[in-house]
């Protein structure tokens, strides 16, 4: 386990939306630089950075041309490299996005595989013995390529799978996961994470892990082998660097080789009924929202035996919300997104917060861009100040890479920064408590206190800190059978003879 992931506190940055330095409307790498000082100050000292690829962009750059290049829009290569010296000289770590799974329809390994004439990649992608034959059970074109066959897609018709092997095969065409041209493909990916690290990345944040070998079986075994040699490789030869898992699921991901898995918003899910629970039937029943009735055993019974079981594995990590989710401040209010993030920031394992979920940014309800359809309103520029643009970009508002919030309370870093009651504010507190205690990090101890089914608060202990939570429109107190001092509290709340009193929507860390 690299050791700093231990006190790391990541900010996602969605690079077109971030900040924009050559007034083209889209942001850039040379802005992600000059806005490392804000990351810091933030508190965040590790940075996850969606794609910087070369890409047509079909799918935000999740559909890669050419992994080794970056993309013209966000600057060059050396841009790049100079993007992980600064962050390493501000004390910041630095994941690229890795998406392993499938490239884009133009890179130049599909057009060699599309060809009718064999060649050294003509298997790596999935593809059919004939034109007429599709893919039972998957996606796949056919009639695209002078190649006799159909191929797989991951999940844009732009989107290629790349071939890692089926271990349940039914068709002469599905190779073996120990086959050479997969074992090829596993080295390929291996390639590049080699020349990004060698050039100063601390690791990857990795799309869709657990999608690799096709019709695996429940325990996602043959991919779960493809991910322990890699880990073998980044043990050996990066025992600093870092892999992240799109996976959602750490009984396999941690029990493979990554160092952490996301929580992701899957409906029902516990991390779903902590803040999207508008997204299931019979109303919002959020926990984390004041008025939700919310159930916090609907949360600890998904998540306990998750974290019970891969404490020793690897971490769980919470995020504030990503580029797929909508911002919680969707049905949030800023109240109650202090009390969300505190949660968040002092749970177990490596937290992840999305750039401008700090400051309460909304979800706009804006047309698709770049393939992002639902997910293009949780993408918008970052708002930083009252200037032009919100000091995004100096471009014309019609060139802008996504429109931004008009509206009278859209919030700003630079209104926030200067106001100590700010959801902003709160996040720099919170994240300096963290860093002030180890009880707080990724592996500090955890046991629950106090929950019970539709009760509030919520008590758990961090090593040798007790937390509450009150999310709810409601007073509530309890015994406390612990001696000790308030050292962080948001709202209205005391501790007193072994009672704890809670106001409405309030959150509290005793020592």
């Amino acid at each position: 386990m690299p050791n700093w992931l231990k006190d790391a506190v990541f900010y996602e940055i969605y690079p077109q939306s971030f900040k924009d330095t050559n007034g083209d409307g889209i942001g850039d790498i040379q802005g992600i630089i000059e806005k490392l000082d804000y990351v810091k100050d933030l508190g965040c000292n590790a940075l996850w950075i969606n794609p910087i690829y070369d890409s047509p962009f079909k799918d935000g750059g999740y559909d890669v041309r050419d992994y080794k290049k970056v993309a013209e829009r966000y600057g060059t290569n050396e841009d790049a490299y100079r993007l992980f010296e600064v962050a390493h000289n501000k004390g910041i770590h630095v994941l690229l996005d890795l998406v392993p799974g499938h490239t884009s329809e133009e890179h130049p390994w599909f057009q060699e595989s599309k060809k009718a004439e064999e060649n050294e990649y003509t298997d790596r992608y999935v593809w059919t013995k004939c034109w007429f034959h599709g893919i039972a059970g998957h996606p796949y074109v056919g009639g695209e390529a002078d190649r006799d066959g159909c191929y797989m897609l991951n999940f844009f018709k732009c989107q290629p799978a790349l071939n890692y092997g089926f271990l349940n095969r039914t068709e002469e065409w599905q190779l073996p996961p120990d086959h050479p041209a997969c074992i090829a493909t596993r080295e390929a990916m291996k390639d590049i994470m080699r020349f990004w690290l060698d050039h100063g990345c601390d690791g990857f944040r990795v799309d869709m892990a657990d999608s690799l070998v096709k019709d695996d079986d429940e325990s996602k075994s043959a991919t779960g082998k493809i991910w322990r040699n890699i880990r073998e490789m980044l043990d050996k030869e990066y025992p600093e660097a870092s892999i992240i898992s799109e996976w959602s699921n750490p009984w396999q991901a941690l029990k493979n080789g990554f160092h952490s898995d996301f929580y992701l918003d899957h409906q029902r899910n516990g991390y779903n009924t902590l803040l999207r629970d508008y997204e299931t039937e019979g109303g919002d029943h959020s926990f984390l929202k004041k008025d939700g009735q919310g159930d916090i055993m609907r949360f600890l019974n998904d998540y306990l035996p998750k974290y019970k079981d891969t404490k020793e594995d690897g971490y769980i990590s919470f995020i504030t919300c990503n580029h797929d989710t909508p911002r919680p401040a969707r049905t949030l209010s800023p109240a109650e997104l202090k009390i969300a993030y505190a949660m968040f920031l002092t749970l177990p394992g490596v937290p992840f917060i999305y750039y401008g979920d700090e400051i309460g940014m909304k979800y706009l309800d804006i047309p698709t861009k770049e393939g992002g359809y639902t997910r293009t309103g949780t993408r918008t520029p970052m708002q930083w100040d009252s200037s032009k643009n919100y000091g995004f970009s100096d471009a014309s508002e019609d060139k802008l890479y996504l429109p931004q919030d008009k509206s009278v309370d859209a919030p700003t870093v630079e209104a926030q920064l200067a106001d100590e009651t700010s959801l902003l504010s709160e996040v720099k507190r919170l994240i300096a408590l963290r860093h002030e205690y180890a009880d707080l990090q990724a592996d500090g101890s955890f046991e629950v206190v106090f929950a019970q089914k539709n009760q509030f608060p919520f008590i758990f202990k961090r090593g040798e800190l007790i937390v509450g939570i009150n999310p709810s429109d409601k007073a509530v107190s309890l015994k406390l059978p612990v001696k000790g001092e308030i050292i962080h509290k948001i709202g209205d709340v005391s501790f007193d003879r072994e009672e704890l009193k809670m106001d409405a929507q309030t959150f509290v860390v005793i020592k």
